[in-house]
């Protein structure tokens, strides 16, 4: 008979946490699997012994909205699958889930099949997409959803803004049908487009054009109208949905609301609205271009007690980063928005390509801010930042706990009395983007050691990646395992069923 103890690597002393418990404990893995979770577990010589000396080890982070090398409006990414994942692999981040973007009155399959070509054995992390649908056709609806589901791509992005990418509120429940039909997940990026286009143009012409204006032309009312049309969209047709990147505290009443009624409804948040201010857009000179983001950094600060509020308590599902990087000292880059530096000396927003890059901080700014500094329990971070995700996009319980079958993907962090603050510094991330929008911000810790699948990637004492390019997989995914449509009569506007 096999010896059920013939490990590759055991990890012991370490107090193991997922989402639902703590327990301090030994893992066993094999393969790059986890088969064994128990006290003062055997391991033979050859086996590698990991000492987590007392410290937390939960699972491999899922950042599950990254934009990964991709160019759009004459902005270049700052970064490629291998920059963008040696960044996230660096953080804690085991698996990505990025953007395979359709273009108006094209496919989608051919969208998701070239990004795959971009992304093949140039990665650190696992990975895989959502499909970015701008151009809903019925062949699209009808044909192409389950040839991208087949690919193992099963969720879409949709947006509500952006002239190359919006869909009106018809195309949305066509979307949302469709979704519901097919069992695919829907996230929504939920702003009002001609409330937005109006301010700007009127900022425009009063000349209000410096880069903490693009705050002004996008007030909170425009994401909590987008918001609230959303959430009724969803009800119309009794669809799931999640609302990406929630900043405001109008935004995440009316997703609270929605959820206590029992509706689908999840929401994401990300670090840079629970940590931030719109103060960083008004940096001296153009620096304030580095913060510009959609929706942007809000002006109150009890903005940023709203969000932690959400995470604490449920109304955010996951925690994500939204990395879309340029660089700042970049034609391609943040400096588009200094086309006329003469008329405009502090630059112009509407040329400021939106984004912040933030995959290599994500999961120690939420470890430090939320865990050490007591708003959220190591349970609720490991919901927040791992399991929720996974579970959510079709990847649990493969990815996202610690659990025997799951694979061996970990964070290992420093004990207390091992715990030395750290202070974020672009020189020390791995990422391709040139500059931080922490920079200088101290927290608490950050990984000791990042493991994917077994293999050793990231020794936080050195900061070196260890694993190599190529090393990530790309993941076929399957549905979500949160609670779907309602579908019982009282889900139905006025007793009528879309789906009959």
């Amino acid at each position: 008979m096999t010896n059920p103890f013939l490990f590759d690597l055991v990890i012991k002393n370490g107090i193991v946490v997922t989402a639902a418990d703590q327990v301090a404990c030994d893992i066993g893995v094999k393969n790059g699997v986890v088969v064994c979770l128990g006290k003062d577990l055997p391991y033979t010589s050859d086996c590698e012994v990991i000492d987590a000396e007392g410290g937390f080890v939960t699972p491999g982070g899922v950042d599950s909205h990254v934009h990964i090398g991709q160019s759009a409006s004459g902005a270049k990414s700052a970064d490629n699958w291998t920059t963008g994942t040696r960044g996230a692999i660096s953080g804690g981040t085991t698996t990505v889930i990025a953007f395979a973007v359709q273009a108006k009155g094209e496919q989608v399959m051919p969208a998701i099949e070239a990004y795959y070509e971009l992304s093949k054995d140039k990665t650190y992390t696992d990975y895989s997409f959502h499909a970015i649908i701008s151009d809903p056709t019925e062949d699209v609806v009808k044909t192409e959803i389950p040839k991208m589901i087949d690919f193992g791509v099963t969720s879409v992005k949709i947006y509500m803004t952006y002239p190359l990418l919006k869909l009106n509120d018809r195309q949305v429940l066509d979307i949302l049908c469709a979704a519901r039909r097919t069992g695919v997940t829907t996230m929504v990026h939920a702003e009002n487009a001609d409330i937005i286009d109006w301010m700007t143009e009127n900022l425009i012409q009063r000349g209000m054009v410096e880069p903490w204006h693009h705050g002004t032309s996008r007030p909170p009312l425009v994401e909590t109208e987008a918001t609230n049309r959303a959430i009724c969209l969803s009800e119309v047709v009794d669809a799931p949905m999640l609302i990406v990147h929630v900043s405001s505290r109008e935004a995440t009443a009316h997703i609270r609301k929605a959820q206590t009624q029992g509706l689908p409804i999840y929401s994401e948040t990300c670090p840079h609205y629970a940590l931030l201010t719109a103060e960083k857009m008004q940096a001296p000179g153009f620096e304030g271009a580095k913060c510009v983001c959609a929706p942007p950094l809000r002006s109150d600060p009890k903005e940023r007690e709203v969000i932690w509020e959400g995470l604490a308590n449920g109304t955010f599902t996951v925690f994500s980063s939204d990395h879309a990087p340029t660089n700042y000292y970049d034609a391609q880059g943040k400096q588009l928005g200094l086309k006329d530096p003469v008329k405009n000396p502090r630059g112009h927003f509407k040329h400021i390509p939106n984004g912040l890059p933030g995959v290599c901080t994500r999961t120690p700014l939420l470890w430090s801010e939320g865990v050490l500094k007591g708003r959220i329990s190591p349970q609720k971070f490991v919901e927040l930042n791992s399991t929720n995700a996974a579970k959510l996009y079709g990847l649990y319980p493969k990815k996202g706990t610690i659990a025997p079958g799951s694979d061996a993907d970990f964070i290992i962090w420093r004990s207390q009395s091992a715990r030395k603050p750290v202070t974020i510094k672009q020189t020390d991330l791995h990422h391709g983007a040139d500059y931080t929008p922490y920079e200088g911000m101290e927290i608490l810790d950050w990984p000791k050691t990042v493991i994917l699948r077994g293999k050793v990637s990231y020794d936080g004492e050195t900061n070196t990646v260890l694993n190599q390019v190529g090393d990530g997989q790309y993941l076929k995914r399957g549905f979500s395992t949160l609670p779907g449509p309602r579908g019982h009569s009282a889900a139905w506007i006025n007793g009528f069923n879309p789906h009959e």
